[in-house]
């Protein structure tokens, strides 16, 4: 299931707004109480519209964020291909204020982004979906180190598609989605969320490996892999897969070997670890914490029912429907040092939300 599809495939996730351990609320803002979303120790005061543009650019479907070293913010939008000059991916520092902004190359296909320091530096790991098929390593301010195209030795793809890529959909195509990197500071992973549906192993140069997994159902099969993270809380890594369209997370060992799947998500779109906690933002209209025994801990800004129901293609489409301290459609979620938690959400407005830890 595509993105162009997946709200008419909502009904049959709105039991899901019921389930869960947590059922969480949110203050309201009378008398100028903060907005929070949460309980117990897992309780955050609810920013939305945190990241806010200049005048002069706009977003066009938030897609993913990171955060560097620094505490800056990158966000990357799906961005106009027709809007040849404008930028992808923008910085903003720890306050929200805009820094600075680069990637017209990824216009219209904008989409993963994660920061991984290698020595002493920091690096911007993007990939871009649609018609463009690419990923690339880039500086913090945009400078090129390396950009690579579909892994032909992989034997997934139809011929051309990294010589030609065209704006074509299939499983014979390069779609990715997401990075993760391989505990030793070597390997990082790249997930075709969109295309092949295969996890593809790199070493630090961006050479191909090997990849795992592949279309279908059952263990260690994805439909729309769409996010991968490497969890390092256990005694040993592993590999957590968004299979987004199963609703479930698949594990891994670090070698792409099946381990065990969890149920009940809606839609989940990428994942991240701060100390104990892993966090999932689910399209479907929330953001899930688990702790380090995968126990769903705490729902963050849960609208499930209205954005699942009848009434959420016109949901998502009108801001004036969104409710204060609710999700519409997280579509990645990442923590600063500080454990709060950045969320960009899936509208074509653009939405960027600071979750700020309260307790």
């Amino acid at each position: 299931m595509d993105r162009r599809r997946f709200l008419k495939n909502t009904s049959a996730l709105s039991a899901i707004a019921a389930s869960g351990p947590i059922l969480l609320g949110t203050e309201d803002k009378s008398d100028n109480k903060p907005l929070v979303t949460g309980e117990g120790e897992h309780r955050y005061e609810v920013i939305h519209d945190w990241a806010k543009l200049p005048d002069q650019f706009t977003w066009q479907t938030t897609h993913n964020v990171a955060v560097d070293s620094q505490g800056n913010v990158y966000v990357i939008h799906e961005g106009r291909r027709e809007l040849k000059d404008h930028p992808s991916i923008f910085v903003f520092d720890p306050t929200g204020k805009y820094i600075r902004s680069f990637g017209k190359q990824f216009q219209g296909g904008g989409h993963g982004i994660e920061i991984r320091k290698e020595g002493n530096d920091e690096f911007l790991y993007v990939c871009a979906y649609q018609h463009l098929k690419t990923f690339a390593k880039l500086s913090l301010t945009g400078e090129t180190v390396w950009q690579k195209y579909a892994p032909m030795d992989s034997k997934v793809y139809a011929a051309g598609e990294d010589t030609n890529p065209t704006g074509a959909w299939g499983q014979n195509r390069f779609l990715p989605t997401n990075f993760a990197w391989v505990p030793g500071g070597t390997d990082f992973l790249l997930v075709d969320g969109y295309g092949g549906f295969v996890v593809h192993r790199y070493d630090k140069d961006g050479n191909w490996k090997s990849h795992f997994g592949g279309p279908g159902k059952g263990e260690g099969k994805f439909n729309t892999p769409h996010g991968l993270w490497v969890d390092t809380r256990g005694a040993e890594p592993r590999i957590v897969i968004c299979d987004r369209a199963h609703n479930t997370l698949q594990f891994f060992d670090i070698n792409g070997k099946y381990q065990k799947t969890l149920t009940g998500f809606g839609l989940p779109a990428n994942a991240e670890t701060h100390k104990g906690l892993l966090v999932i933002p689910e399209l479907h209209a929330r953001v899930s914490l688990l702790d380090k025994d995968d126990k769903v801990v705490a729902r963050l800004g849960d609208d499930v029912a209205r954005v699942t129901g009848k009434d959420g293609g016109a949901i998502r489409g009108d801001a004036k429907k969104w409710q204060n301290g609710k999700f519409v459609h997280p579509h990645d979620a990442c923590f600063d040092a500080d454990g709060n938690i950045l969320v960009a959400e899936w509208v074509a407005t653009g939405r960027v939300s600071k979750l700020r830890k309260v307790s």
